[in-house]
Order: C-alpha cells, then sequence, then structure tokens
C-alpha cells in the first residue's frame, strides 16, 4: 500500500491542478508540465513519455534538448526504460549502474557532463495497474550522483497519478471536439487500427504552426474520399502525407499502393497502371494486374504525376470518371474503386497552359490541393528530425549517445534546406560517420559540430541580431531616398520586383517564385494584395 503524501505536496498539487485546468492546451498536451514537475523533484531533466507499442515517443521534456522529441526510444534498445516501464511502479537506478541512458549527451547546459548519474522514473497507468498496460513513462534525470537519494518514490507515483489525470481529461477533450465534428467513432477507431504502424520512417514529425495546419487538413480530407493533389518541394515527404491521409480514412484497413511515375519508361507506365493480358507486347508471359486493380477498395498514390505521358493521362482521367478500365492488349472491363491521391513537385498549372498536361485531369486531381511545406519554413521542426534520424543512426553505430552541439544546432536552423527532410535524413548519416572518423578510438557519446554537418555556407540565411549596422549609423551608405511614408514605398518596390522576375521567366510564376525566395501560392496573394 502507498504511503499518503505529506500534507505540504498535497498543498501544492491542489492549486497546481487548478490552474492546469484553467491554461489551454497544445497538441493535446500541457507544456508547462515539465516546469512545473520540477518544483517538486529537483533534476536536470524530466520526460513525459507514450508507449507506442515497442517504442516510447517523448511528449514534452523539460532540460533536454529541442531535438529529443523527435526521438523514438525503442524498448529493445534502452534497458533503462523497459525496467522502470516493466516496474510497474517507482524505481531509482543506483548511481553506478552500467546501463545506458537515454538522455546521455542530451541535457543542455551540460558544461562537458555528457552521461546521466542518477535516474529514476514511474510508469503512468490510465486504469488499474494490475489490469492494464502502461500507458507511458515519467522519467527524471540527474547529471550527478545521488541528487535523488533523498526523494520518497511515493512523490513519483503521486505525480505519475496527476499525469494519468491530466492525460485522460485531454482526451476526453479530444473526443468531444471530434463528437462535435461528427467524427469521434471513426477517428477514435482509425487511432486505434494504426497505432501500431507509426513507428520510424511512416511517421510525420514537427511541432510548428504549419505542420499543425497540414496536420488539420490531412484530418479534414481523410473521410471525404475525395482525390488529393499534394504539391511540394522535392523531398519534404509527400507520400508521408499521403500515407497519413489513407491511414486517417475510411479505407484504412485496404491497401495503399504507390507508383512512381518518373522512375518508368513510357512504355511501362500504362502496364503498371491497368495491367495487361499475356501476349499484350514482347515479354508479357502473363496476365498481370495493374496498380489500380491492386488499390481496388483502398489508395493508390501516384507520386510526379506530372512525369505521366499524355496519352496515359487521357486513360487516366477515364478511370477516374467512370471506375473502369481496360487492361493492356484486352477489352474486357474492369470496374475499381480506388482513391486517388497524386503528387507533383511541378507547377501543374503552368504544365497545362503550356500543353503538357491535361488541364480536365488537373480538375478531376485537384479536388482538394494539399500543399506539403519545405523544411525551411518550419523552424524548430529541422531539429525534431535531426533529433529523430540521429536516434536512428545511433544503435547502427553501436553508440551509447548521439547528440547535436549548440552550434551545430544553429548551423541547421540557419541552413536554407533546398532538398528539404530528405536531405536532412541524408546530411545526419553522413555527419555521423565524419563525426565518427574524428576520433582514433570509438566514444560512448558522440556530439555532432558544425564541421560534421558539411553545410554549404552561401545556402545560409543570414544571421539575425538585435541590431544592424544600418539602425547603429543610419546615415551610413543609405542613398537620397525622397520623404514619404514607407508602406507604400516598400509595396512600390515589391511590384518592380515581381514584374521584373515574371519579365525574366516569361510569366511563370513557379520560376519566379522560385528567384524571389517565395513560396509560389505566397507570390500569388502578394500580387493579389499589391494590385488591389
Amino acid at each position: 500500500m502507498t504511503s499518503l503524501p505529506d500534507k505540504g505536496l498535497l498543498a501544492a498539487l491542489v492549486p497546481l491542478l487548478d490552474d492546469l485546468s484553467r491554461k489551454p492546451m497544445e497538441n493535446g498536451l500541457y507544456r508547462r508540465l515539465p516546469d512545473l514537475l520540477r518544483r517538486f523533484v529537483p533534476c536536470d531533466a524530466c520526460a513525459l513519455l507514450r508507449r507506442d507499442d515497442a517504442q516510447l515517443t517523448p511528449l514534452v521534456v523539460g532540460g533536454l534538448g529541442p531535438d529529443t522529441l523527435g526521438r523514438r526510444f525503442r524498448l529493445d534498445e534502452q534497458p533503462r526504460l523497459r525496467i522502470l516501464l516493466d516496474a510497474r511502479a517507482p524505481s531509482r537506478f543506483e548511481a553506478d549502474c552500467a546501463l545506458p541512458d537515454p538522455y546521455d549527451g542530451l541535457i543542455v547546459g551540460q558544461a562537458g557532463k555528457l552521461e546521466v548519474h542518477d535516474c529514476m522514473g514511474c510508469p503512468v497507468f490510465l486504469e488499474t495497474p494490475e489490469e492494464a498496460m502502461p500507458w507511458g513513462l515519467l522519467t527524471f534525470d540527474a547529471l550527478d550522483a545521488g541528487r535523488f537519494s533523498a526523494v520518497d518514490l511515493d512523490v513519483l507515483r503521486i505525480l505519475a497519478d496527476f499525469v494519468a489525470a491530466l492525460v485522460r481529461n485531454v482526451r476526453h477533450l479530444e473526443k468531444l471536439r471530434e463528437a462535435l465534428c461528427q467524427r469521434a467513432e471513426t477517428r477514435d477507431t482509425a487511432r486505434e487500427d494504426t497505432a501500431a504502424s507509426l513507428l520510424d520512417t511512416r511517421e510525420l514529425i514537427g511541432e510548428s504552426a504549419v505542420f499543425r495546419q497540414l496536420q488539420d487538413e490531412i484530418r479534414i480530407i481523410a473521410d471525404s474520399g475525395l482525390a488529393v493533389l499534394l504539391e511540394g518541394e522535392t523531398g519534404v515527404g509527400k507520400e508521408l502525407v499521403a500515407d497519413a491521409i489513407h491511414r486517417q480514412s475510411l479505407r484504412r484497413n485496404r491497401a495503399m499502393v504507390s507508383l512512381n511515375c518518373a522512375a518508368l519508361p513510357e512504355t511501362l507506365v500504362e502496364s503498371e497502371l491497368f495491367g495487361h493480358v499475356r501476349g499484350a507486347f514482347s515479354g508479357a508471359v502473363q496476365e498481370r494486374r495493374g496498380k489500380f486493380e491492386l488499390a481496388d477498395g483502398g489508395t493508390l498514390f501516384l507520386d510526379e504525376v506530372g512525369e505521366l505521358p499524355l496519352a496515359i493521362q487521357a486513360k487516366l482521367l477515364r478511370v477516374l470518371q467512370s471506375g473502369q478500365l481496360q487492361r493492356l492488349g484486352s477489352d474486357r472491363e474492369h470496374r475499381v474503386d480506388v482513391r486517388l491521391i497524386a503528387a507533383t513537385n511541378r507547377d501543374l498549372a503552368a504544365e497545362v497552359r503550356a500543353g503538357r498536361f491535361r488541364a480536365d485531369l488537373y480538375h478531376r486531381l485537384g479536388a482538394y490541393p494539399l500543399r506539403a511545406p519545405p523544411l525551411r519554413e518550419r523552424g524548430n521542426d529541422i531539429l525534431l528530425l535531426a533529433g529523430h534520424f540521429l536516434e536512428r543512426n545511433r544503435p547502427r553505430l553501436g553508440l551509447r549517445g548521439l547528440c547535436l552541439s549548440p552550434a551545430a544546432q544553429t548551423a541547421l536552423l540557419r541552413y536554407d534546406w533546398p532538398g528539404n527532410v530528405r536531405e536532412l535524413e541524408h546530411l545526419v548519416g553522413r555527419a555521423c560517420l565524419r563525426a565518427l572518423a574524428a576520433h582514433s578510438t570509438r566514444p560512448r557519446i558522440l556530439t555532432l559540430d558544425v564541421e560534421h554537418l558539411g553545410l554549404d555556407p552561401a545556402a545560409a540565411s543570414p544571421p539575425v541580431s538585435g541590431s544592424s549596422a544600418l539602425a547603429d549609423n543610419p546615415a551610413s551608405d543609405v542613398p537620397d531616398i525622397p520623404p514619404g511614408p514607407l508602406r507604400p514605398a516598400v509595396e512600390a518596390f515589391q511590384s518592380r520586383m515581381i514584374a521584373a522576375s515574371l519579365a525574366r521567366h516569361s510569366g511563370n510564376h513557379a520560376a519566379a517564385a522560385r528567384e524571389l525566395g517565395l513560396d509560389r501560392a505566397n507570390l500569388n496573394r502578394l500580387i493579389r494584395r499589391l494590385q488591389s
């Protein structure tokens, strides 16, 4: 039986609970929670992690680098977390414990200290512990040995029960919000069916405003059944967005089939899409179903749809309109029920004007256009994704810890990321190998610095500072400018720059947007505002 907490702790928890209940939520969890927990357990770091099948996902952290939220801790690779979770009660590791700590090298302001020397935690149960699996885990860490020797483990149990109550309340509020949108039953089932699939590379990771907007749009369109046209630069993760739409849709229990239209020779595209019969062409030795038939009842994702030949575009349009197709070399009709998600990094509207893409197909595909934002617009999501890729590389390299120096984090945030998330993933992998090669002996904890990243300085954004040379000396190197309001002058200059760029690119808005460093949609909105 758990001993009763002292009156001082209870007196502090009551107003704390009332305070939290009045604060707005972000992403379903209270961001102030770590600071509040550290009032009761002085520590260098604390974290709340949710169990997702065979891994733990950090939801909120305190005292840990921002990249921690992007990491996924597999239980078969993190013995401390597995032991804490299996204990089903508050527990603490001895200071001389040889097991690696998942937060080694991740605690901020560590001043040369990399390894955690005091660690304790408590599973979080949303139901009676004797009857349920832990929902998650609450952890506390310190760099100094013996920091938690005077901490009563019953305090951890009370805090874990307190967190469980918050999580239950958050869940109730989320269900209520879904019920008001008349979608609660569908979404709850989708979460249960896909819980085991939210692992590794199939997961969308981010917390920025543009990323949350993307997630909101995914939830809105998932069950609509509309065709979706995903637009975005190369490497932004359009296939992951398509996968998220499918997993939250009514078709989630059927297959999602993918086809990269740019990876096939023109002679094979029709066969891949619609199938063929034996003898339809040289090498067709047996009958074969195409992607549409394989995706019947589910979702078909066509990546780089702008690469389809015009003749295939006409046949694709017919299938979308009638739901019927003919295999190559056959006169027999096959009926299919497929939800289509198409993706492109081209400006399809410009392709239509140039005669390279059918206007009727473009409008059919674009029943709901959805833009996947480039990485440079996502702010600190860069560090979350970097942490995710670091944690995936850590066990492959046999390291106890793998982290970024503060200077490396700054460099990642300043870089322009022309290759987006795919470029970041490959860069992190190369940087790990470079950093490892710089050591004569394999370290326990490896820190990546700026020189290991190999970033192109020309692709970095200028540093932001609180003052500039112009502000300090406004009369220096400034040409004669007539007096007047600032805004009309700025708008006139913007109009001239846009007009000149459009003239250089023969009216191609996509090319002009790239030259001006703008997203095409933002450029179009700016043009409309300047013309109004």
